[in-house]
């Protein structure tokens, strides 16, 4: 029977359960299906869920995402073969529920797993705040799993699933650009600069620091960088063979753009930092900003720019029920009146204490 888009996830699991019980499983056909990972974090309404709906061909209408959304995409390598798997996570509130980044980031997905961070380019007064924390989030949580992984397997025998746990570590090719010079990600990264159709309005001279700076941390992370906009076919095409190529394994595309007046796209490995430069400072004398690596110079010279978002300005609403993307009128409605009789019955319960007191 044919599975179709509206079948939920359990039930395309009992199918795939009754197809291997029955002898018609894809493993019996001597193909191994390949399973990965991909976990989506980046700007709060920074379009994840869009761009993630697009590079999965789901016409479906995108909705705010509530904390942290699983969902799945199957793609054939070809004819008549198995259908390849990718665990799709995807974290919302931008930098407010980076402690979940626990959940997706395991000892068993970390073999295959890869981090999509989506930056809204429209912003970019939120945006070099919104990739530290992130990133500092997820690269903190990705090196604690991987030693304990590394550590329970210590005492086990047999080295063949010992080499699948430190597999997950990067190894870059020895001909890497600047290879010796930058710290890789502990997975593959891709950082997609979304909006682009908004930030091409900006002025040439501050498109050029985002640029460069993005730049020179995709190459600092080993990581792939594109710029993109939901309402362009074409950037969206380039950014869909990015994401298949983290979610299934095909080839990404031999495009590269590093033009500041173009939207990026350079594959991790296609940029160097001779090719970066230093930072775009008109306005700023370098020698006088005190950085204490290079990470953190570009990070003075882009603050100096556009100066960041406070942490108190960029705090969400703790709870989703009173967020105002959240709202559905009848259920908030019928919990109005519940909020209100909870009060009733406090006030009630004071004067009932009140009486007993009295009475004694």
């Amino acid at each position: 029977m044919p599975k179709t888009i509206s079948d939920t996830l359990w039930e395309l699991a009992a199918a795939e359960v009754r197809d291997r019980e029955s002898g018609g499983g894809e493993e019996d056909r001597g193909e191994t299906v390949s399973e990965r990972t991909v976990f989506v974090i980046g700007s709060k309404s920074g379009g994840k869920t869009s761009i993630l709906l697009r590079c999965l061909d789901r016409d479906e209408q995108s909705k705010p995402t509530l904390a942290l959304e699983y969902t799945f995409g199957r793609r054939a390598r070809g004819h008549s073969s198995p259908k390849d798997i990718a665990h799709l996570w995807e974290l919302a509130g931008g930098t407010s529920l980076s402690d979940l980044v626990q959940i997706p980031i395991t000892p068993v997905s970390l073999r295959s797993l890869s981090v999509i961070l989506v930056l809204d380019l429209s912003k970019p007064n939120a945006l070099w705040g919104t990739m530290e924390k992130l990133l500092q989030a997820a690269q903190a949580h990705l090196e604690k799993v991987s030693t304990q992984a590394q550590q329970a397997e210590k005492g086990k025998a047999g080295a063949k699933h010992q080499t699948s746990v430190h597999s997950a570590a990067r190894v870059l090719p020895k001909d890497y650009p600047d290879r010796e010079l930058i710290s890789p990600f502990p997975v593959p990264l891709l950082i997609i600069g979304s909006k682009y159709d908004l930030f091409q309005e900006f002025d040439s001279e501050k498109r050029k620091v985002v640029s460069k700076t993005l730049r020179f941390v995709a190459h600092y992370y080993a990581a792939s960088v594109i710029f993109t906009s939901i309402k362009s076919e074409s950037l969206m095409s380039k950014t869909k063979s990015f994401f298949s190529h983290l979610a299934f394994g095909q080839d990404k595309g031999k495009t590269v753009s590093s033009d500041s007046s173009k939207p990026l796209i350079i594959p991790a490995g296609s940029d160097s930092f001779s090719q970066i430069g230093t930072p775009p400072s008109p306005d700023v004398d370098i020698t006088s900003l005190h950085a204490k690596n290079p990470m953190d110079l570009w990070k003075k010279v882009y603050e100096r720019v556009f100066p960041q978002e406070s942490i108190s300005e960029q705090r969400e609403l703790k709870d989703p029920a009173k967020d105002p993307q959240y709202s559905e009128p009848q259920i908030d409605a019928m919990r109005a009146q519940k909020d209100q009789e909870l009060e009733q019955y406090k006030r009630n319960a004071a004067k009932s204490w009140k009486g007993l007191e009295l009475d004694t």
